[in-house]
Parts: C-alpha cells; structure tokens; sequence
C-alpha cells in the first residue's frame, strides 16, 4: 500500500496504557513530518498515567482536555468538594494516583492540563474530546460539550460543519448501536475513535492515519497489533437508533 510522506495521526483514548502507547506508536512509526495528536482522556483506570501525561507532555505533542483531564482539574482547584474527589476516584482516579510517587500530582503536569485546549481545527478535519452539541452554536459552547456530549451529538441527522469530518474519542464505540468490540463509529459528519483500551469487552488502543485512512490498533490486554483500511473497520452508527435509546432510557 502506498502511503504519502506527511500523515496526520490520532490517538484515541489511552486511560494509563503508557506500554499500549508505545507499541501503538512504534507501529505507526511516525517521521519528522508527520504530526500526531492526542484525544484526551490519556489518564484514569489504567496502571501507568503519569508515564503516559510525561510522554505525551515531554515530546510536545498536541492533545486536547479530556473529561477525565477535566475532573483531576476540578479536584485540584479550591473549589473542588468531597462529591467531586470521589466521583475521580470511583472513574478510575485511585489508577491515577497510584501511578504518581507519594500518590502526588505533580505541578508541572496539573499546568500543563490547564492549558490544553478543548479542541483543535485543522482545516478540514476538527479533533475534539467528545463532540459538540448540535442544537448549541459553537461560540457558545465549552468544555461542558466538547468533554462530555453524548447522545446529542451521536443522534446528529445532519453533520455540524459542512466542511469538516469531527474526530472524537470519549464514548467507547461497542456502546453505540450496531458497532462491535474494536471498531470505529462513523456517524453524520463523525467519527469515533474510542475503542476501549481499558475495557475487557475490547482492550483496544487506536490510532488514525488520516491521511492514508488506515487505522492501527495494539490490544494491551493481549498484545496484539492490527493494521486495517479504514473501510475494514469501521461502522455506521444510525443517528435514530441513538435518540430511540436516549428516549427509552428517560
């Protein structure tokens, strides 16, 4: 297969999977030219967060605020209440702490997730945590969509941007309607790169050659690694399906 010489790469949902990570990353083998960018969440309910912030943060690559970001952040600040720390740590938090010396979350890397952005646009292509609402004008959204949206924003009919294919991460795809265990969901104007890696139903980690549309995938569970077509792998996810659920579920 041939494949141009300047990729645009991205990394799904990590959850502490720092050997995950680097297996995914010397399969990908990004060059000089190639930009790789991070979806979030690269911290909670795996073994080894505070080597994957380290990595991530040492090697300046882009990444955006994760909800999981977004909550250590919330039980960091002063306004941080009792509800709040035990939230993070039923969600994977005491993962995280466990992995830090002395249990402590260093300055450096709290700064660091302050200042990530909440999403990226590059052109054609728009990388965010979660989605957007679509019934909410982008100026006037923020972290509280862009970390969180769920439904609204799988049960888009129409696709937000004209011009822009979204990326996000957040919601494990096996949890949307007729996606299977490692696959990608392909929504109206979408796609959902979060297949899992912390989840014994999946354990994979995902990384999207966007650029080529191959999608390389290492399972931390069983050490496997895969590369597929894009085509191969991915899913289309009914939008009525998803708001039939959300009703059902009121």
């Amino acid at each position: 297969m041939s494949e141009t010489s300047h990729r645009r790469i991205v990394i799904g949902d990590i959850h502490g999977h720092y050997d995950g990570l680097i297996k995914l990353l010397e399969a990908i083998a990004p060059g000089t030219s190639d930009e790789v960018y991070f979806l979030g969440d690269l911290i909670d309910r795996g073994p080894q967060s505070a080597l994957v912030v380290d990595f991530v943060q040492q090697n300046s690559y882009p990444c955006l605020l994760g909800n999981h970001e977004q909550m250590l952040l919330n039980v960091l600040s002063d306004r941080a209440s009792n509800h709040m720390k035990q939230a993070w740590l039923y969600s994977g938090g005491n993962a995280t702490l466990s992995s830090y010396k002395d249990f402590t979350i260093p300055q450096s890397h709290a700064e660091w997730m302050q200042n990530l952005p909440t999403y990226l646009d590059l052109g054609d292509v728009w990388l965010v945590h979660a989605g957007v609402n679509p019934k909410i004008p982008l100026e006037k959204q923020s972290a509280e969509q862009f970390c969180w949206v769920r439904d609204e924003f799988h049960g888009m009919l129409e696709p937000y941007f004209p011009d822009k294919l979204i990326i996000t991460g957040h919601t494990i795809t096996f949890t949307l309607p007729g996606v299977n265990s490692g696959e990608i969901a392909q929504g109206r104007g979408w796609l959902d790169i979060d297949t899992g890696a912390y989840h014994r139903k999946s354990g994979w980690l995902t990384g999207l050659d966007i650029t080529n549309s191959l999608v390389y995938q290492v399972n931390v569970f069983r050490n496997v690694l895969r590369t597929l077509p894009l085509t191969e792998i991915v899913t289309a996810v009914n939008p009525i399906d998803v708001v039939n659920r959300a009703s059902a579920r009121l």
